[in-house]
């Protein structure tokens, strides 16, 4: 059953538990859907002015500070300046998921395979992007792809609790 908040309940639960804790380009803290000014991908007054190293300074603060619409349209001009760029897919793929996006952000996550190839931090996002759709059998398969990349990650081990949590609470 899915929350008002268009959260599975379990997930929502297991958020509220991890806020402190940082979870590099994907964490749950702060998402808020009663505020659709910041569910909604930003306009940018001037794209024009931005290279991709200032575009990508912007878009880290903009995602750490939860406004999501920004940092995607940072992102997004980020890996229109630099196609090459990992992170620029990666924090545009995490920012179309906190904004709800699945369908802009799978689109994001199948370019960044064909960039990079299935790193731990792929599988990772792709996996906490299922979770937050409530697909919690295919997070859990793509965390477990990260955790064999990737075995002494601690967002990796927080993201696999967070789906057991969630999996037992809903029975799954």
């Amino acid at each position: 059953m899915i929350g008002h908040k268009g959260f599975h309940p379990a997930i929502r639960l297991a958020a509220a538990a991890l806020i402190a804790l940082p979870l590099a380009a994907c964490s749950l803290a702060g998402l808020s859907t009663n505020d659709n000014a910041r569910l909604e991908v930003a306009e940018l007054k001037n794209p024009g002015s931005y290279t991709a190293d200032s575009a990508l300074v912007e878009a880290r603060g903009h995602f750490r500070n939860n406004n999501f619409g920004h940092s995607a349209a940072l992102y997004k001009r980020v890996v229109e300046l630099a196609p090459n760029s990992a992170e620029g897919y990666v924090g545009l793929g995490a920012s179309y998921d906190r904004l709800r996006r699945f369908d802009l952000s799978d689109r994001v996550y199948a370019s960044l395979f064909k960039l990079s190839g299935g790193t731990a931090q792929y599988y990772n996002n792709v996996g906490y992007s299922q979770m937050l759709r409530g697909n919690l059998k295919d997070a859990m398969a793509n965390f477990s792809k990260a955790r064999q990349l990737a075995p002494d990650s601690i967002v990796i081990a927080n993201n696999v609790e967070l789906v057991k949590r969630a999996a037992a609470t809903s029975n799954i």
